[in-house]
């Protein structure tokens, strides 16, 4: 496989995020050498954080895509977990030199220059954040499987994000931090400057910082479960349960466990099936199940077991 292949397995919405995160950390980075404002400087950590993270879970993400072998016949998904855990590592660091800086600046109040150029580079920040996040809210849109367009696209991120992929919730979780980031360093440089509160531009930059302390807990929590090894959520499962009894001959499920690896999901299943087939019949019967759920991009793997029924319904 060439490398080009290898990286059209990554997460889009890594990738993007890590070219746009690229750019606002050099852009933000310029405009606080010049201007000596500490929120500039704590959003150009916070960019250049992202970019690295980003960079760093969209190669991971390609990893992960990596096609199971005789030593890993699950396959590498877990692997993704592991990259957004080592990227909350870099956002802890970040956060802390952050929460430092702002305390610095509460201390020692000073007053930043070129106000209109910390203005046109925030506005621009807000909306190189504001368009990744949006498109990290289409991501979630698709693969949770929603018909939502336009801006209904966010009302449906919000309430699905758990259903998205490690590196795509990722992107979700650090760019509303970022957008809101942005906005408040804009907001905190603007006031300071015209009323000369210039305690206002150390206290957005611990307001940033803590933010992020926020969403690196948030992030670290959800990833420590899917290395461990985490149930698919409710709606997966009633999607699985819905194709596996859609075959006329299956009756009922008798057990059904669901494994999130990274972006895929490990079925295994034990299904009633009606009576007095012949084992030869029941194998075909068992083998068409696996290959419909096997058709949803979703699932990586299905193991399924099958039984006669007992004429007692368990799924419910």
């Amino acid at each position: 496989m060439s490398f080009i292949s290898f990286l059209k397995k990554g997460n889009k919405s890594s990738g993007i995020a890590a070219l746009g995160n690229t750019v606002l950390a050099i852009v933000k980075g310029v405009a606080a050498v010049i201007s000596g404002s500490g929120a500039m400087l704590a959003t150009t950590l916070h960019s250049l954080a992202d970019a690295l993270n980003q960079g760093f879970v969209f190669l991971g993400s390609a990893l992960a895509e990596k096609a199971p072998t005789k030593k890993f016949p699950t396959g590498f998904g877990r692997v993704i977990n592991l990259f957004v855990l080592i990227a909350v590592i870099v956002i802890s660091i970040m956060a802390y030199e952050t929460i430092h800086k702002g305390w610095e600046l509460i201390q020692h109040p000073k007053e930043s220059t070129d106000i209109w150029l910390n203005v046109a580079v925030m506005l621009f920040a807000v909306f190189i954040d504001g368009f990744i996040l949006f498109k990290a809210m289409k991501e979630i849109a698709h693969e949770s499987r929603s018909t939502s367009k336009g801006f209904g696209v966010v009302a449906v991120a919000i309430k699905n994000v758990r259903l998205a992929s490690p590196p795509t919730r990722l992107v979700f979780y650090e760019d509303i931090i970022a957008t809101f980031g942005a906005l408040l360093a804009l907001i905190s440089i603007v006031i300071a400057h015209f009323t000369g509160l210039y305690i206002l531009d150390g206290i957005g930059t611990l307001l940033i910082g803590l933010l992020l302390v926020g969403i690196a807990i948030k992030i670290g929590y959800e990833n420590t479960l899917g290395l461990i090894g985490v149930a698919a959520p409710k709606e997966v499962e009633d999607r699985v349960a819905a194709l596996i009894l859609s075959d006329d001959h299956v009756v009922d499920i008798q057990n059904l466990r669901i494994l999130q690896e990274g972006r895929k999901y490990h079925v295994e299943s034990y299904i009633e099936l009606t009576e007095g087939l012949s084992l030869a019949d029941a194998d075909d019967i068992k083998f068409r199940v696996r290959d419909k759920l096997l058709e949803d991009p979703d699932i990586g793997d299905v193991t399924l077991g099958i039984l006669e029924t007992d004429q007692i319904q368990t799924w419910k």
